[in-house]
């Protein structure tokens, strides 16, 4: 076993020792190994066993990677002193030392890490190694930023961050810790912190990392009380015991008017929550600046068990709507969260079919976001309406159909009384969508039904085949195509036609289908003066020049409204297998211009 570790040790290079524990022959060995390491670095004489073990703890169980200097000061925090001192930093060229060989400093991230991933492994199903490691950092986050060092720092848009890099880590990740092992003393050292007015600097620090939000807010932190902090990480105990300090107002919102229980509702924090509805002052109902209350952000996250104790709470608003017009519905069904959409429709002030400042419904986005389930369940209501525009003009069955969700397609069009063929402010149809979209099953379920014309022009002149052959969706031009009312050469209102696109995006697949059509005028110029042919050479498109060129009708000379022929433009743009192909016709087939 010895000889294993010093064959370890003795690689002189980070390389070397991974190699080497790679070739290691098995689990159990390797094991061995590591525990050895182990009991090798706890022998340790004087402070260099704890350091070598603390390492091990913070590098295992920290939230993300440590850089050197924030492994560094972590290790000179002293639990019980109310200063930081500079003069306990070990330096990480110790801290490497201690450990034996199982760290190492990534040199170009500045981070330190494990050895190996086997190592991580080893200490993930050995948690004996540790005592509550958990608990044991979060004691010493919250002994540092409850120092005087901390307390003292500027409030400024800019503190001096370089002079004090733990400060980041422990603002934002020592609630991480605390809810997942809380010892009585990190219980205490937090109630201690959080009852004085909470450092500004550790509020923007943690707030910057709150998920989904935006920042504009954060240079006015205050006020963000201790509670609405413990609510935040969702610390059961610690937020307890703040409510009996009677200390705040349990009611109040902070900085962007999130209260406590707008917290704990927003991060599905059920405990916290139950303690929260549970207390009779507390006024579950308060909206933030944006107008969403604690029942709206449970609902959009999806938080049902949450959901469920707002909605247990006698007098709960579970229809009210923020400033943009969105109910608690409305943010449940456009996260899929089908249970919490379950409980609110159950209730009989909930309106499903509201629309909000947009005139988009819960179906509408449901629809969005093929969300079948909950499509599923709002369409059973009967008081749901399949076709309601929004202020765009567009259905849920439109949203859909440009996003491709066969499925949720299906539901609406089996609903009976839908339009499929609604139009919208621009003229666009749900098969216009699919069409531009390339969503060939949508294309298909909407062709089947007799309402739907398949050559409908939007307002800019263009129809699905023309929509489709710009993005050169063959599947869905071969369907258009196969329909009779369809017209294969309309021109838009820049007199583009379905080949000129094709020609445009190089999309030879496309181009064959559209030439093999006797309606197709292969050589006719649009509003620009261009051709099928001019697109072509302009976009360098090789293959559809060749195609284009074996039609008689085409004229390899014209010019645009710019004087500019189609073997000018691939010139123009250093096409040079295009200029050849253009130059080798004008010699077999003199120019008729």
């Amino acid at each position: 076993m010895s000889l294993s570790v010093d064959a370890i040790l003795h690689e002189s290079t980070i390389y070397g020792r991974r190699e080497k524990l790679s070739r290691m022959m098995g689990a159990v060995e390797l094991g061995d190994v590591y525990g050895a390491t182990i009991e090798r670095i706890k022998g340790q004489a004087g402070d260099k066993s704890r350091l070598g073990m603390a390492v091990l703890m913070w590098i295992s169980y920290a939230e993300r990677p440590l850089q050197a200097d924030e492994l560094c000061y972590a290790l000179a925090v002293k639990l019980g002193s109310p200063d930081f001192s500079a003069g306990n930093i070990p330096l990480i060229s110790t801290l490497v030392s201690c450990c034996q060989g199982l760290i190492t400093v990534d040199k170009e991230a500045s981070t330190v890490r494990l050895i190996h991933f086997t190592l991580q492994e080893y200490l993930s199903t050995h948690p004996d190694v540790f005592s509550s490691p958990h608990s044991a950092i979060a004691e010493i986050c919250l002994t540092f930023l409850s120092s005087r060092e901390v307390k003292t720092l500027s409030t400024g848009p800019s503190p001096n961050m370089p002079d004090t890099p733990f400060l980041s880590y422990c603002s934002v990740y020592w609630g991480v810790h605390a809810k997942k092992e809380l010892s009585d003393c990190a219980k205490s050292l937090a109630v201690e912190l959080l009852k004085e007015n909470y450092c500004e600097v550790s509020t923007k620090l943690l707030l910057e990392q709150v998920p989904h939000w935006d920042f504009w807010w954060i240079g006015y932190c205050s006020p963000f009380s201790g509670l609405h902090c413990a609510s935040l990480f969702g610390i059961v105990e610690v937020v307890a015991s703040l409510i009996e300090v009677e200390c705040y107002d349990i009611n109040g919102g902070d900085f962007v008017g999130f209260t406590p229980l707008a917290w704990a509702s927003r991060n599905g924090h059920e405990e916290v929550a139950k303690i929260l509805v549970e207390r009779e002052e507390v006024n579950p109902d308060v909206a933030d600046m944006a107008g969403k209350t604690p029942l709206s952000h449970a609902a959009g996250g999806g938080h049902q068990g949450v959901v469920e104790l707002l909605l247990g709470r006698e007098g709960v608003n579970c229809n009210v709507t923020d400033g943009e017009g969105r109910t608690p519905l409305s943010y449940a069904v456009g996260g899929d969260h089908e249970g919490v959409v379950k409980l609110l429709l159950e209730r009989e002030e909930v309106n499903p079919d509201v629309t909000d400042d947009e005139g988009r419904t819960p179906l509408s986005y449901a629809s969005e976001s093929g969300y079948e389930g909950v499509v599923k369940l709002l369409l059973e209501r009967e008081e749901v309406d399949p076709d309601v525009t929004d202020d765009e003009g567009r259905t849920p069955l439109s949203y859909a159909s440009e996003s491709g969700y066969e499925g949720v397609v299906r539901l609406l069009l089996e609903r009976e009384g839908i339009n499929p063929d609604v139009a919208d402010n621009y003229g666009r149809t749900p098969l216009s969508y699919a069409a531009r979209s390339g969503h060939g099953g949508v294309v298909k379920l909407l062709l089947e039904r007799e309402e739907v014309n398949p050559d409908m022009a939007d307002k800019g002149g263009q129809t699905p085949l023309s929509h489709a052959a710009g993005i050169g969706s063959e599947g869905v031009v071969k369907l258009l195509l196969e329909r009779e009312e369809v017209n294969p050469d309309v021109a838009d209102g820049y007199g583009q036609t379905p080949l000129s696109y094709a020609t445009g995006g190089g999309y030879e697949g496309v181009v064959k289908l559209l030439l093999e059509r006797e309606e197709v005028n292969p050589d006719v110029a649009d509003g620009y003066g261009r051709t099928p042919l001019s697109y072509a050479a302009g976009s360098g498109s090789e293959g559809v020049v060749k195609l284009l060129l074996e039609r008689e009708e085409v004229n390899p000379d014209v010019a645009d409204n710019g004087g500019q022929t189609p073997l000018s433009l691939a010139t123009m743009y250093g096409y040079n297998r295009v200029v050849a192909l253009l130059q080798s016709h004008k010699a077999v087939t003199p120019s008729t211009t």
